[in-house]
């Protein structure tokens, strides 16, 4: 799906969460077998804000992005509905510069 579709792909997880915790998120998104793989390892985790706030960490390359979201469970939209919009904004939008902050629900 990573190599032929040119569909992007979010996984995030909430640093939180003990039902399935971000390390393991974060170590099967490093295993994931593609064409990028080791450029997707290499690359520097981001800071995501939202609002101007950090609101998580994310790796990306290409198509493949891996969210961490700071103060959330294994439900993220319940924990940081706001964040979680905004996760979602950018997704829709195909919006991946974390240059810019985006600011919702102002």
């Amino acid at each position: 799906m990573l190599d032929n579709s040119g569909i992007d792909v979010l996984v995030y997880s909430g640093d939180k969460d003990f039902v399935v915790n971000w390390r393991g998120g974060e170590a099967w998104s490093l295993a994931t077998k593609w064409a990028h793989k080791k450029e997707f390892n290499a690359v520097d985790v981001e800071t995501w804000t939202v609002d101007g706030k950090p609101a998580g960490e994310m790796r990306q390359y290409e198509n493949f992005h891996f969210l961490r979201v700071f103060d959330a469970g294994h439900m993220v939209p319940m924990d940081q509905p706001i964040n979680a919009l905004s996760m979602l904004q950018r997704f829709i939008s195909n919006d991946w510069d974390l240059s810019k902050t985006n600011e919702f629900l102002q």
